[in-house]
């Protein structure tokens, strides 16, 4: 890889060492569970009816997903978790980098983007629970 000041270095081994942090972080003497346990928790603490459409429609965003081999790996692991009756479908798009930035800009120019917005005031009467009320 050769850095901005043009110093070339050599990465090796490493280069794989980054990404599976984010699959086995135990391996890294972490208590987390990986990135496709999670979406497979997530997925199944949802209403069985949609867990069908949640398989066939998990979507990668952010620089993360961008690793070599990253979307068929985790292909794989939410495969070997979800029932065999169910079919797992990931989209990559190319443009992935900048997903979520996009996805909140669009969702900022909508015009009813200001009823979405908790105010401090109704934060504070509320608590917590105004999250649930106003943007679920």
């Amino acid at each position: 890889y050769e850095m901005p000041d043009g110093q070339i270095l050599t990465i090796g081994s490493e280069r794989f060492k980054i990404p599976e942090a984010l699959l086995q972080p135990q391996l890294f003497r972490s208590d987390s569970i990986g990135v496709h346990d999670l979406l497979y928790q997530a997925i199944t603490n949802c209403d069985p009816m949609i867990q069908k459409d949640l398989y066939s429609n998990i979507v990668l965003s952010g620089g993360s997903s961008l690793f070599e081999g990253f979307s068929d790996r985790l292909h794989k692991e939410i495969a070997d978790l979800a029932p065999n009756i169910l079919k797992v479908i990931i989209s990559a798009s190319p443009d992935r980098k900048n997903a979520a930035w996009v996805g909140g800009s669009i969702l900022a120019s909508l015009s009813t983007f200001r009823d979405m917005c908790i105010t401090k005031e109704e934060y504070n009467e509320s608590g917590a629970g105004i999250v649930n009320r106003k943007c679920v």
